[in-house]
């Protein structure tokens, strides 16, 4: 290793190690000073900008993970490289999402450390080459994502992140339901296929499927299937999501807008394992894993009796909370880069910089759309913005502007009904107007609209009311 200025700073409260490590850096002709702890390495003088950091994770006190948060929060970047007698997966996902070059798991070898330092000083003094101005900060290509391979679409490194990844990590090796909560934007659906593809299934079929996005008649073929022939419109027989995820995922997206009609039928299939198909007097049988997902409070409506008790528990047996991104501040930067490196790339665009108040506004702004919202919000910049800076209209980006957007659940309403697919709810009913119409208003028996819809009768009869439906004279 060639001679360098620039000091490595040791900080291990291992005695031994400190010494020892002390003494192989300075053979390779390196300055270096050592610490027994985060609190003597921020305390006692040092270096302004040391050439790199080799840093034990377990310390008293303050732990290297934290130490690294608080020292990123300083203007120069300081490249690092964790040590530990403990390591282990998540630990190294989290030591490597904080911004480590490397992570080494004692006892390591001379020459690994050796080179590990060498690449620290060098991304050092690329960084120090390139550093920004006051008024401005790089706007780095380099993928700010997850280095490990299947988390390669998580962008971000805030303790509030790494714990779901941390829960990810427990539960995706098992055959455990998964229910994920989050605020719509925060990224449910990401998280649901990192757990499938970390999983023994992931050879086999992710399926998803939202269920806000479906007419209540239509919902229960979607899942199950249907025969042909099994209600009017049925010309071919339709294979469900459950068939279609067998020995895969099966992602249920809004799990609380599932109609109280069909749930007793999903609780069959998470207990039973077996299904029918709509027409179909055969019992067929699934090995898909399910995942659901949902932005609203499950356990309220079992209070207010919307949702059933029982799928609750079953869906519930480990709840992972997507936080929303007001909650993770530290990982904006890092998505700003993120999406604008995309975008920029898509569009042939070179952009460099950001000015710092920029980024500054975008860090404080509230973000009630979350990751969704900010996405969109540098993809407009990318279009608008000349280059080499990306130019993002702040003007957007308000407190007032924030408070005066809808949160979940607080879209107004139709005709006083619950803010839910508005849209798709006006299309249901005038898809069974139509059939009553068809039918002359006869509900029941084999030709009347029930049937004709595929729905029970009782349900039929809850939306005529629930709609307001009469009979034209």
């Amino acid at each position: 290793m060639p001679a360098d200025d620039s000091c490595v700073c040791v900080v291990d409260d291992d005695r031994a190690m400190r010494e020892s490590l002390r003494n192989l850096l300075r053979s390779a002709g390196l300055n270096v000073q050592t610490f027994a702890s985060a609190h003597q390495f921020l305390t006692s003088p040092r270096p302004a900008a040391p050439g790199c950091l080799v840093l034990d994770v377990q310390l008293p006190g303050l732990s290297g993970l934290e130490l690294q948060q608080e020292l990123s929060r300083g203007q120069a970047p300081l490249p690092i490289i964790f040590i530990t007698g403990h390591g282990d997966i998540p630990m190294a996902v989290r030591a490597m999402k904080a911004g480590a070059i490397d992570f080494l798991t004692k006892p390591f070898r001379a020459e690994d450390l050796l080179s590990a330092v060498t690449q620290a000083l060098h991304h050092g003094h690329q960084m120090a080459s390139n550093t920004p101005t006051p008024t401005q900060e790089i706007l780095d290509m380099e993928d700010d994502r997850c280095s490990d391979r299947q988390f390669s679409d998580i962008v971000g490194h805030s303790a509030a992140l790494c714990h779901v990844l941390q829960q990810v990590e427990t539960v995706a090796p098992t055959e455990a339901t998964v229910l994920i909560y989050g605020e719509t934007g925060t990224g449910k659906e990401l998280i649901a296929r990192v757990i499938h593809n970390r999983s023994a299934r992931r050879q086999h079929a992710f399926v998803t499927l939202n269920c806000a996005a479906m007419p209540t008649g239509l919902l229960e073929s979607e899942l199950f299937g249907h025969e042909k022939g099994a209600f009017t419109g049925a010309v071919t027989q339709r294979v469900g999501r459950f068939e279609l995820a067998h020995r895969g995922t099966l992602f249920l997206d809004e799990i609380g807008e599932l109609p109280l009609e069909v749930q007793p039928k999903l609780l069959r299939v998470l207990q039973e394992r077996e299904f029918e198909r709509l027409g179909s007097a055969r019992t067929l049988h699934t090995d898909a894993r399910l995942i659901a997902a949902t932005n609203r409070d499950l356990a309220a409506m079992v209070a207010a009796q919307t949702f059933r008790a029982d799928l609750f528990y079953r869906l519930n047996v480990f709840p992972v909370h997507v936080p929303p991104l007001r909650e993770r501040p530290d990982d904006i930067p890092l998505l700003v880069r993120y999406f604008a490196q995309q975008y920029a790339r898509r569009m042939g665009k070179t952009l460099t910089t950001i000015p710092a108040d920029t980024m500054q506004t975008l860090i404080q702004y509230a973000w009630p759309g979350n990751i969704r919202e900010l996405q969109n919000v540098i993809e407009r910049a990318v279009i608008l913005s000349p280059e080499p800076v990306l130019q993002v209209p702040c003007s957007e980006l308000t407190p007032q502007a924030a408070e005066a957007r809808p949160r979940p659940h607080e879209t107004p309403a139709l005709a006083g009904r619950p803010p839910i697919r508005n849209v798709l709810e006006e299309a249901e009913r005038q898809h069974i107007l139509q059939a009553l119409e068809e039918t002359r208003w006869v509900v029941a028996g084999p030709q009347g609209a029930a049937a004709r819809l595929g729905l029970p009768r009782s349900t039929l009869q809850r939306r005529i009311q629930q709609f307001g439906l009469t009979r034209r004279p």
